[in-house]
């Protein structure tokens, strides 16, 4: 078997999916990639069991034929040739020989027959987004996830879908991000959760553009289509926790504050709080803020005084700063408010600005504070 690609447009396509291959794997074949060639269409297909990535490129080839590649040597080699036409020649006994305008190299391909077999979209329910809108979705959400194995529900974004919209939700116990779009709808009421892992690559592989993506799920697996790339995984087998009951509905305080002040403040203050808790204390009186932070173990202290709008009583509540820090990281507004209560409950964060189909909300649980 015999075909020619392109050694650029070859090593883009790998490495679009070579986050899917684990570096300590259980069976040997996982760390190939299947090269699946049927005339002049070249399918890549990489898995680790759980995730399955596969993309498509066009060769040129005569035959058909299927060979397992050892994805690290390939890469690697790929990187260092030149854009060029590279030709492939893979005898009976799947040994891989590359030709380079000014090389040949060889590498031991080993038996397709023992890659493991892609999960089928039996019984499949689907919808339709954009691009941009799932990879905003996950970005919005995926830093809120667990990641305790012994708590396998909070280790992914959980999807609720119904004619109305689609809402994604994580949490890792100590906070917990609420995404909605109104611009999405699916033709059923339901719920999935999908792991962290292949929301990461989904991240990376799909563009930030209005593209069409069709998604297709059904009771183990959720598949999405987008152009010549495709990805599969298996679901998280597990119940969410009922998050609706932990958010807040009367919060009556109100803090106003600029986004990137607010976010410029709190990396400073928190480079003298203790790397274990990464306490700041927020004390809010009238229209002034103020951020503290201390670390007795070293006597580190920091603080720094803002500009805020407030409505309500003077209150301190403490936070882990790292949290808000990734909160507000996520969210593009240039204001956000916080609507607090007591020291002892949970504060909710929301945008100022948000699109008109999407809605956020950020939770997350104060700390005791230092006396």
């Amino acid at each position: 078997m015999k075909f020619i690609a392109s050694s650029s447009a070859l090593l883009k396509q790998l490495q679009n999916i070579s986050g899917v291959i684990n570096a300590n794997n259980v069976l040997p074949i996982l760390e190939d990639f299947l090269f699946d060639i049927d005339k002049n269409r070249l399918t890549i297909v990489a898995t680790d069991l759980e995730t399955v990535m596969k993309t498509e490129m066009q060769i040129e080839a005569k035959d058909s034929g299927r060979v397992c590649i050892p994805a690290k040597i390939l890469i690697d080699s790929l990187k260092n040739i030149p854009e060029q036409p590279l030709t492939f020649n893979i005898d009976k006994n799947y040994s891989v020989e590359i030709t380079s305008d000014n090389g040949k190299y060889k590498v031991m391909g080993e038996n397709p027959d023992n890659f493991p077999k892609d999960p089928t979209a039996d019984d499949a329910s689907s919808f339709t987004m954009t691009s941009s809108a799932l990879v905003t979705a996950i970005n919005k959400t995926l830093f809120a996830t667990s990641t305790d194995d012994l708590r396998p529900a909070m280790t992914g974004v959980y999807f609720e879908l119904d004619k109305k919209g689609i809402q994604f939700v994580a949490t890792d116990a100590h906070r917990l991000v609420r995404y909605k779009r109104t611009d999405v709808s699916s033709p059923n009421t339901d719920t999935f959760i999908v792991p962290r892992k292949p929301l990461n690559l989904l991240k990376s592989a799909l563009p930030d553009n209005s593209d069409e993506i069709t998604i297709n799920y059904n009771t183990n697996h959720f598949f999405v289509i987008h152009g010549t790339t495709q990805m599969s995984c298996r679901l998280i087998d597990a119940r969410f926790p009922d998050y609706k009951v932990v958010i807040p509905s009367e919060n009556p305080y109100r803090l106003t504050v600029n986004r990137t002040e607010f976010l410029g403040a709190l990396r400073r203050v928190s480079v003298f709080s203790n790397k274990s808790t990464y306490q700041v204390a927020l004390n809010i009186s009238g229209s002034e803020l103020q951020l503290a932070a201390q670390d007795v173990d070293f006597s580190f202290e920091g603080n720094e005084r803002m500009k805020c709008q407030y409505n309500g009583e003077d209150l301190v509540i403490a936070f882990n700063a790292k949290f808000l820090i990734e909160m507000l990281n996520a969210t593009d507004s240039d204001e956000v408010y916080m609507e607090l209560s007591t020291p002892t409950k949970a504060g909710l964060i929301k945008p100022v600005d948000q699109e008109e189909n999407e809605e956020q909300l950020m939770l997350v649980m104060p700390l005791m504070l230092n006396q």
